[in-house]
């Protein structure tokens, strides 16, 4: 079982970007009926949302963040021994990301570079790899790069994934240092891959009629090259996995809900975070939340929702519990302790 423990490695720093583009979700009158706008809204959770614009990738704002981690906190690009890039919408299918972005940041050659693609879990998963790597004899620094631009993979005119899909990324530092022990439980269940699913490329050949826009079986509207999202599908695996998995981390670690001080959820929908909470009786006033100025940025969510809404209450000795859900079928949790950790306020791109 993916089990996984680590001594004396942690998060040195975190910045944000996010686009300087805002969609406000009471516009969607052209998609949802006037009168059920402010249900959905309330339900989901989302406001407005950020969008990049055309031609600005996830790898673009990834890029803007690293260098607003790196000047905040004094590091110096040869400093930097591995480069992750976490991301469902990479730059191109070939060649990797990372290593475009480590060129653009001017590391060095040397820089171990990997790109990492999973889903809305993906940020807890990416940063176990950052955690394994910094463990290691010669790595010091581990730079973790986590972008997403859903927008431009969700049709417009999908009622489901429009309305809850925003662009964002954040940059990690992760070093060796006084951070304690951290565990990260990761586990996957394939069997619920359509789930969550872009269904044409390598497997089903792209074809002029990928290209085609298609109303579906659920009356929504959208290409083999966007993304599908089976809501309720998600729900059910959620709630049976997420609470579950905050438990065992905990047990594992002789803890109780009253010894975390914060957990930060994937930001799925509000409705379903609240449900979280409710299930596991935990303090309301300790899940921040950053869906209602974002919308769900997938696997960005859980290191935007710090930066953004913990940048100023995080302090020294905290312990955060962190879950991660979502396509694959994939999940994981994480149990850390923070120390030092600069964060930097959201910028804009």
């Amino acid at each position: 079982m993916a089990t996984i423990k680590y001594n004396n490695v942690g998060i040195r720093a975190i910045s944000a970007c996010v686009p300087r583009q805002i969609v406000y979700n009471k516009d969607l009158g052209y998609l949802i009926p006037e009168e059920e706008i402010e249900k959905t809204i309330s339900n989901i959770g989302v406001v407005e949302r950020r969008i990049a614009e055309d031609g600005v990738c996830a790898s673009d704002l990834c890029f803007k963040a690293a260098l607003q981690l790196m000047e905040d906190n004094d590091i110096a690009p040869e400093s930097i021994d591995v480069l992750l890039f976490m991301s469902q919408t990479s730059d191109y299918r070939i060649p990797a990301t990372a290593p475009i972005l480590q060129h653009r940041l001017g590391l060095s050659i040397d820089t171990l570079c990997l790109d990492l693609t999973l889903g809305c879990s993906g940020y807890v998963f990416a940063l176990s790899t950052a955690f394994a790597y910094a463990s290691m004899e010669g790595i010091n620094r581990v730079l973790l790069l986590d972008g997403e631009t859903f927008s431009k993979i969700v049709n417009k005119r999908d009622k489901v994934d429009w309305p809850l899909y925003g662009d964002g990324a954040t940059a990690t530092l992760i070093e060796k240092g006084d951070f304690g022990t951290s565990t990260f439980i990761l586990r996957s269940d394939g069997s619920g891959k359509d789930a969550v699913i872009i269904r044409d490329g390598i497997r089903n050949t792209i074809t002029t009629e990928s290209c085609v826009e298609k109303e579906e079986e659920d009356g929504n509207i959208r290409t083999g090259l966007e993304v599908f999202m089976d809501g309720m599908a998600v729900f059910n695996f959620a709630m049976k996995r997420v609470p579950k998995s905050i438990k065992e981390i905990l047990e594992i670690n002789s803890l109780t809900m009253n010894d975390i001080d914060w957990l930060v959820f994937h930001q799925a929908n509000k409705f379903m975070t609240d449900f979280f909470i409710r299930k596991l009786k935990f303090d309301a006033t300790k899940v921040p939340y950053c869906i209602q100025k974002y919308g769900n940025t997938s696997s960005t969510s859980v290191p935007l929702t710090i930066v953004s809404e913990l940048h100023d209450k995080l302090k020294d000795g905290d312990r955060l519990v962190m879950s991660g859900f979502g396509a694959g079928l994939s999940w994981g949790t994480a149990l850390l302790s923070f120390n030092n950790c600069k964060i930097s306020p959201v910028i804009e791109y």
